[in-house]
């Protein structure tokens, strides 16, 4: 008897922790680290969407999204809001190292966060909304997108309070930035934390609210797995550098030309259209200004004609500034921000590369101009063969392929089968040949 009360009592106790204190995570539950840094993009959300999936599979106690980025399109950051929202475990937002940076878009992403947390010397905001191509938008349009965004960010930021909300709000109309104390003194995030060893410690023991559920996260002594990114994922992601899509640009531009000036081969050929598929690729995510292709494709246009033409490379020069203004009104159209602007020394550097590179071509090019044609059976003369019928002194013998009629000079010398001899005169359909002398070939 007095076992079952004392049974009755535990369960009573533990049913009065659950209600007060809400679900508690398991302590075996890992804390999933997932990191994104630099613009956000298709490769960032699907990144994200991975590591979330893995976090449920393993039944994480905590999801930590270590966040470094200039913002991106209000697209992909609606999606990434969504699987933030949507996650079964508790996602805490993290903007890291110090030095790092939520803007723009990253600011929203902050907010959907479970937990919101920064790193001392970390900032967050300048959420204005610009044009697809960086470019400010035109007034109705700017307002209906702020109005959007302030409403996501209402919709995020509400339990937070009026002065997280205002915050969030001046963020989107006046571009403000806010620092990490900044943030935390208007409720906007939740703690400030080193690294993520730290920001776990600090949560250890907080209450946090699900939507439809409440955890208490109990990460003492907790596991910590961070989830990298696959090699797609990373080359993707690097096509976010427009330095490195330039570069792309340049490659297949240049390997597509020796192909067309040699052709005959695959390696220039292939390696110019994947570097340029890449590279389109990178067009595809960066703000742009796709008038620059314009200049490009007469770059390109020069180039060959130069090949085909006399002009002694002056087709090759206009073609190198023609790609360097196409290069710089391609990436560096105003509006653009810094961060996704291309290095002006790097386009110009590229450009005095490209011009050496045609500069050589055009060499080989004169040079083969200027040798005779040599075809039909005056290219045979000079070449060796092999006898293949004796020559006493007539005879047959091998030469590029073809069996011919062949007389050994002088006639009176004879030439066994397998000897080695050269063409010297071609008449008609019989070749007059002499024994090859091996040292003086």
């Amino acid at each position: 008897m007095p076992r079952l009360v004392l049974v009755g009592i535990a369960i009573a106790l533990v049913g009065s922790t659950v209600a007060v204190g809400g679900a508690q995570t398991s302590n075996g539950a890992p804390v999933v680290v997932l990191e994104i840094e630099g613009p956000l993009t298709q490769a960032s959300a699907e990144y994200l969407d991975r590591g979330l999936a893995i976090a449920a599979r393993d039944a994480a106690a905590l999801i930590v999204v270590r966040l470094d980025t200039p913002g991106g399109s209000i697209d992909v950051m609606n999606r990434m809001v969504q699987s933030i929202r949507g996650s079964r475990a508790p996602v805490a937002v993290f903007v890291a190292p110090r030095g790092a940076m939520a803007g723009s878009a990253g600011t929203i992403l902050v907010l959907a966060g479970h937990v919101a947390a920064m790193a001392p010397e970390t900032a967050l905001g300048a959420a204005s909304p610009v044009g697809a191509q960086g470019e400010d938008l035109g007034e109705t349009l700017a307002a209906k997108t702020r109005e959007i965004l302030k409403a996501t960010a209402r919709a995020l930021a509400g339990w937070r309070g009026e002065t997280a909300v205002a915050l969030a709000e001046s963020t989107i109309d006046e571009a403000a930035a806010a620092s990490a104390e900044e943030a935390l003194a208007a409720g906007m995030i939740d703690v400030i934390a080193e690294d993520v060893e730290g920001l776990v410690a600090a949560l250890d023991g907080q209450r946090v609210d699900l939507g439809s559920r409440s955890v208490v996260l109990t990460l003492e002594r907790v596991e910590i797995r961070t989830v990298a990114p696959t090699l797609i994922e990373q080359l993707l992601q690097a096509l976010t550098n427009p330095n490195l899509v330039f570069l792309l640009l340049s490659l297949g531009v240049q390997a597509l030309l020796i192909e067309l000036s040699s052709p005959g081969g695959w390696v220039a050929g292939f390696v110019g259209v994947v570097a340029l598929a890449l590279g389109a690729y990178g067009l595809g995510v960066l703000p742009v200004n796709w008038f620059g292709l314009v200049f490009v494709a007469v770059a390109f246009v020069l180039f060959v004609l130069d090949l085909k033409a006399p002009t002694h490379g002056a087709l090759t020069a206009a073609g190198v500034g023609s790609f360097i203004v196409g290069a710089l009104v391609l990436f560096n159209s105003p509006g653009t921000p810094s961060f996704q602007r291309v290095s002006v020394p790097l386009v110009v550097a590229m450009g005095a590369v490209m011009a050496g590179v045609f500069a050589l071509l055009l060499t080989f090019v004169l040079r083969a101009r200027r040798q005779p044609v040599a075809v039909g059976t005056v290219a045979l003369i000079g070449r060796v063969g092999e006898v293949r019928q004796r020559l006493a002194p007539a005879g047959q013998v091998q030469v590029a392929g073809e069996l011919w009629a062949a007389e050994i000079e002088p006639r009176d010398e004879v030439v066994e089968e397998g000897a080695r001899v050269e063409v010297l005169d071609v008449e008609g359909l019989r070749l007059r040949v002499r024994r090859w002398d091996r040292k003086a070939g």
